[in-house]
C-alpha cells in the first residue's frame, strides 16, 4: 500500500459511524486523505465513533439513510470523491432473522440506491463495495470458498450478501466499466477489534460478560470462523481501490481478504484464550438450539495474497491481544483514539515486514 497514494484524495465512505467504518476512516485521515461520511447515527452506545472522536477525523459528517437515493446523492455530488467505500448496512446474522425485509433493504436495495448515486457522479474512478464472508452457498465443508464458489445464503443476512454481490456486478457490467469507473467486492473474514460492541458477535460478548461478571454461555462453541483483526482487510480494501485507480478493470471483480487457513479456529479455542487474558471470565457451553448458524466457514485469500500483494500481519493471537487491550484502556479511561493511533503504526510496520 503506497501511502502518498491517498494524500489528498477525495473518499466517500459510508458507514463510517459503524466499528470497521470509524477503523477506516481514522486510517484514511491519518494517511491524508479527505473523508466524507454518511451513515445512519451509531449503531451502538457507547459506539466506537464517539469514544475515539472519529468525527474529528472527517472534512464531512452527514447522517443519512442510503437507501434515500436523493439525499445520498446530493451528498456524493456535493463530495465529489474519486474514491467510494461502501461498508454500511445490516451487519448482523442473528439481527436478520428478526428483521428479514429491513436486512435485505438495506443491504440490496442500499447497494443498489449507492450504485446509482455514483452512477450520476463523474467524478469516481473506484469503488469498493463490501460484502462479507457469508455471501457463499456454505456447504458445511472443510475446504475454505474461493471467489468463484457459488453464492447462496440460508439466512436473511447472507442471502442478502450474495444478492449485493449480483447487484454490484450487474451495476459494473451494465453502467460503470463503460464510463471508466472500477467496481470491486471485497469479503472478508469475521472482524475483531477494539471498539466493537455489537449484540450476537463473540468477542462484544465476552468483553460484556466479563465486564458484568457473569458467565458467558456459548451457543455454538464448534463453530469455526476465520478471525482477523479488523486492520486486516481494511488494508485489504485500501490495496483494492488504488488498485483500482491504478490498473482499472484489470482487478474489477471480487476479492476474498481472510486469515491464513490454518488460523481459522473454534469459538471454544477463542473463548479459552480469552479466558487466560481475562482472569475471572467464567463460561459454558451447550447445544445450539437458536435460529440456523453456518459451523464450519473458512476463506481462500490466495488471489489477494498473489495478484494484490496482501498478507496476513497479524497470528489470531495478536488480533485477540490487541482487542483485549483496547477494551482495558477504555475501562481505564485511557485516551483511545491516541491508542489506536499506536495500534495503526504497528500493524503498518509488521504489515511492511509480512
Amino acid at each position: 500500500m503506497d501511502s502518498g497514494f491517498w494524500r489528498g484524495k477525495r473518499v466517500f465512505l459510508t458507514g463510517h459511524t459503524g466499528f470497521k467504518g470509524s477503523w477506516l476512516a481514522l486510517w484514511l485521515s491519518r494517511l491524508g486523505a479527505e473523508v466524507h461520511g454518511y451513515s445512519l447515527a451509531p449503531p451502538t452506545d457507547p459506539s466506537l465513533f464517539e469514544l475515539a472522536g472519529i468525527r474529528e477525523c472527517l472534512a464531512s459528517h452527514r447522517t443519512g439513510d442510503i437507501r434515500v437515493g436523493v439525499r445520498l446523492q446530493a451528498a456524493i455530488r456535493d463530495s465529489r470523491p474519486e474514491i467510494v467505500f461502501h461498508l454500511a448496512a445490516q451487519p448482523l446474522v442473528r439481527a436478520s432473522y428478526a428483521e428479514p425485509l429491513e436486512t435485505l433493504d438495506t443491504n440490496v436495495m442500499g447497494t443498489a440506491s449507492l450504485l446509482e448515486a455514483v452512477r450520476g457522479t463523474d467524478s469516481v474512478r473506484a469503488i469498493v463495495v463490501v460484502t462479507s464472508d457469508k455471501c457463499y452457498m456454505n456447504r458445511e465443508w472443510y475446504w475454505p470458498y474461493r471467489e468463484d464458489e457459488p453464492l447462496g445464503g440460508h439466512d436473511p443476512y447472507s442471502a442478502s450478501k450474495a444478492a449485493a454481490e449480483i447487484v454490484a456486478a450487474a451495476y459494473r457490467a451494465s453502467f460503470l466499466a463503460e464510463s471508466g469507473c472500477a467496481l470491486a467486492t471485497a469479503r472478508a473474514g469475521n472482524v475483531i477489534g477494539g471498539g466493537d460492541f455489537a449484540e450476537d458477535r463473540l468477542l462484544p460478548d465476552i468483553l460484556r460478560a466479563f465486564d458484568a461478571g457473569r458467565t458467558l454461555h456459548l451457543r455454538s462453541p464448534r463453530a469455526v470462523r476465520p478471525w482477523q483483526h479488523v486492520l486486516e482487510p481494511l488494508r485489504g480494501y485500501l490495496m483494492l481501490a488504488q488498485g483500482l485507480c491504478e490498473s482499472g478493470a484489470d482487478l474489477a471483480e471480487g476479492w476474498n481478504f481472510g486469515p491464513w487457513e490454518q488460523e481459522a479456529r473454534s469459538v471454544r479455542w477463542i473463548t479459552e484464550y480469552l479466558a487466560g487474558r481475562l482472569p475471572g471470565l467464567r463460561w459454558s457451553a451447550g447445544e445450539h438450539t437458536g435460529p440456523h448458524e453456518a459451523t464450519l466457514l473458512r476463506l481462500d485469500s490466495s488471489k489477494a495474497r498473489a495478484r494484490l500483494g496482501w498478507l496476513p500481519a497479524w497470528s489470531l493471537e495478536q488480533a485477540l491481544d490487541r482487542t483485549v487491550e483496547w477494551h482495558l484502556a477504555w475501562r481505564a479511561g485511557d485516551d483511545l483514539a491516541a491508542l489506536m493511533d499506536e495500534q495503526l503504526v504497528q500493524y503498518e510496520a509488521d504489515a511492511c515486514g509480512a
